[in-house]
């Protein structure tokens, strides 16, 4: 993204209060925050692996993991912000493509 000339900054909590979304990468001037979702960790619906050791556990922590990205979300686009999911699996110049077109429909 930097190769691109876009400038950004990294791990800002954006607003208050101990759950308060904190994006991978944040364009403050545009308002746009970017996730990079891990697909274990996020339930990826096409790499997400489900752990049979423990598996009750497991299975919570995803869901709550993703009940929050969908309520980081909403915080975020209720607060007149613009969010991009990408997953760890996308091809990085793919990815990069949609940030950058994001932040320039906001400029």
């Amino acid at each position: 993204m930097h190769r691109r000339g876009l400038r950004f900054r990294v791990d800002v909590k954006l607003g208050d209060g101990r759950s308060a979304p904190r994006p991978d990468v944040v364009f403050p001037r545009q308002r746009v925050a970017v996730f990079i979702d891990g697909c274990f960790w996020h339930g990826c619906p096409s790499h997400g692996v489900r752990p049979q050791t423990n598996a009750a556990y497991w299975s919570a922590k995803i869901r709550r993991n993703q009940e929050r990205d969908r309520s980081n979300t909403d915080v975020l686009r209720a607060a007149g912000w613009d969010v991009v999911r990408v997953w760890e699996h996308e091809p990085v110049e793919a990815a990069v493509d949609r940030i950058a077109t994001t932040v320039a429909a906001r400029r």
